[in-house]
């Protein structure tokens, strides 16, 4: 047994996966890809139904010009059978061509009428799909972008981006499927059904028979099928990721000559999808084979039984033709139902995974009762403060206290929970114990957007937008004038090399701000937070991608921004912030050490050592200069 069986075997598959897998080759069912199936139909089809049923008017004119259009195409067979009895019956004289004609005006009133009803049904259609689309679509990414950084870190955001595609996708299967083949399916069924119990009880009978065998076997098997949809459409996902990770990292690829590893990763994942989608295709042709094998003999059957009567003179010549264009119009109905049920399953699985994440709440939300913060003074407080991830503690039982308008450094060694703990203050990630509060008020009490007011915050890795440069630095305050946006610009030292630019500030700085220099990035992040003006701002690393050059004109600009705000700057470069009011040393999520640079000096403890290590070591900042 190769290993793709072995991994095969976590799922328990019944006698009828065996036999299939054995036929169309064997499916591999990671446990990460079951995971990721918690969404059932029911959940799909309720949040579809919520969205249709803010539509209840369009959905009734839906509904009723539907069915009065599937009801007049079995009317309309009634008259055509009328048509033939007077013509096979009657003489030929001007009283039965009268006769006929009076048929034919009827057949084409109730075709002009059965038109007019398809075509506001489509209209209705047309306007609910494009209304509830929308609508998905919106609700799907306003859900999707208050999920928390964790959230996105675990998470393969090409796969996302193609999830909320195919969600609003898959509605739009789902409804068309329902509106132009389920209702009239029904109702053309029930119609036909009691038409025939008029004309002979025994064909109605075999007729309702068979309907219900096909309708039972597609369900049956599509239910059966489902797993595997599911599978089809996670791995979808997961190419999708793996090709935006890749080439989002293209420079990486590049650098490390990578190009054979990233393809054969991509061909690996590309064939085991396509195995997948193969092994769904083929089982489903097998089963439609048989349904058409299903409707030839229902065909010959209704056939050789029409003979039959009409030979014993039971059937008129009108009637026979009635009954074949029932049995027309019913086998290719039955014959497409096994489709319909193909797509909506399929568009169910398709949308799960959407679902799944709507499906997962949120890791920060807003309080019960909102208060925002006014007056804000910028004191701020841990008080037991503890965080864990993945089971390991990363802050623990930390207490301390930053008052108003002062300026703190933090330092550490990696891993020592320095920019955890600064994340816990805008909350974009929640304590696990204890708190954390601003003005002596808990952040987990105080509104997310009431924080990001108070709280200004200049990551190592500032995130750029594909937007303009304008549209970025006025991403720190949404309603700025231009003025205040190139003031923010030239107090960041950004408008020095946004000037240079031919477009100036409309230029596009690519996705992630690939355009632009690691010091430019940083610089236009820190625009943002001189327009965004917060009486508390973080700084994580905010120089570190910044040259000599760059760092000087910035330091000026920098300290000129902390007046009067509570600043706590992350620092792995020591020098950058000897001159702030305290420095605490963090070790292992607590605090080691704190004081101003010339007192931790002193204590000759872990601060002592990472500053000597910085001067004595290649790293010192002036031998890198004077080189």
């Amino acid at each position: 047994m190769d290993e793709s069986q072995k991994r095969s075997e976590k799922v328990s598959l019944n006698w009828f996966d065996r036999v299939m897998q054995r036929l169309f080759g064997v499916i591999v069912f990671e446990s990460s890809d079951k995971a990721l199936s918690k969404a059932s139909a029911k959940d799909v089809l309720t949040l579809y139904g919520a969205s249709v049923m803010k539509y209840p008017m369009t959905v009734c004119i839906l509904i009723i010009f539907t069915i009065l259009a599937s009801t007049l195409s079995v009317i309309a067979p009634i008259w055509y059978k009328d048509f033939f009895d007077i013509a096979s019956t009657s003489p030929q004289n001007g009283a039965t061509g009268e006769k006929l004609l009076g048929v034919i005006y009827i057949i084409l009133g109730i075709n002009l009428v059965m038109w007019f009803a398809k075509q506001v049904g489509h209209y209705a259609e047309i306007r609910l799909a494009r209304e509830v689309m929308t609508g998905l679509r919106i609700e799907a990414f306003d859900y999707l972008i208050h999920h928390s950084q964790h959230f996105f870190a675990s998470t393969f955001t090409g796969g996302l981006v193609q999830k909320v595609g195919r969600y609003q996708k898959s509605y739009d299967r789902i409804a068309t499927s329902v509106a132009q083949q389920v209702i009239p399916t029904i109702v053309l069924v029930i119609g036909i059904i009691i038409v025939l119990i008029q004309q002979n009880w025994l064909l109605a009978v075999l007729t309702m028979v068979w309907i219900a065998l096909v309708a039972l076997s597609s369900y049956l098997f599509a239910l059966w099928k489902l797993k595997y949809d599911v599978l089809r459409a996670t791995l979808d996902s997961k190419i999708t990721g793996i090709t935006a990770d890749t080439l989002t990292n293209h420079h990486a690829v590049e650098t490390h000559g990578a190009y054979e590893s990233e393809k054969e990763r991509h061909s690996k994942i590309a064939r085991t999808q396509m195995q997948t989608a193969g092994f769904t295709w083929s089982v489903w042709q097998v089963f439609h084979s048989g349904q058409e094998l299903s409707v030839i003999g229902i065909q010959f059957l209704s056939f050789f039984v029409g003979i039959i009567f009409w030979m014993k003179g039971d059937f008129s010549l009108g009637t026979f033709m009635l009954l074949h264009v029932y049995v027309f119009q019913i086998t290719e109905r039955i014959w497409n139902f096994g489709n319909v049920v193909r797509d909506v399953y399929e568009s169910i699985a398709d949308a799960k995974e959407m679902v799944d994440v709507i499906q997962t709440p949120h890791d920060i939300t807003d309080p019960a009762q909102e208060g925002m913060l006014t007056q804000i003074r910028g004191r701020i407080d841990f008080i037991n403060t503890e965080f864990s991830y993945g089971g390991k503690s990363v802050i623990e039982k930390l207490n301390h206290t930053i008052m108003p308008g002062e300026r703190v450094g933090i330092v550490g060694p990696s891993g020592a929970g320095k920019s955890t703990l600064v994340k816990l203050i805008p909350r974009m990630m929640d304590v696990t114990g204890g708190g954390a509060s601003i003005d002596g008020r808990d952040v987990r009490t105080i509104p997310l957007k009431s924080i990001h007011r108070a709280v200004s915050m200049v990551p190592q890795d500032p995130g750029l937008f594909h937007r303009s440069l304008l549209e970025n630095i006025r991403y720190g305050k949404p309603d700025a004038s231009d003025e205040e946006v190139l003031g923010a610009a030239k107090a960041a030292h950004c408008h020095e090399f946004i000037s240079q630019l031919p477009e100036g500030y409309k230029t596009l700085v690519g996705e992630r701000g690939i355009k632009l220099s690691g010091g430019e990035r940083q610089r236009v992040a820190i625009a943002r937070a001189f327009l965004c003006d917060a009486p508390i701002l973080i700084l994580d690393e905010s120089t570190s991608s910044l040259d000599s050059e760059s760092e000087s004109f910035i330091q000026e600009s920098l300290t000129r921004l902390m007046e009067n705000r509570t600043t706590i700057v992350i620092a792995h470069r020591l020098a950058t912030i000897r001159s702030m009011d305290r420095i605490i040393v963090l070790d292992h999520g607590d605090i080691a050490e704190h004081g101003t640079h010339d007192e931790l000096i002193l204590q000759n403890g872990l601060y002592t050592k990472l500053w000597n290590l910085q001067q004595n070591g290649f790293i010192r900042d002036d031998l890198k200069e004077a080189a």
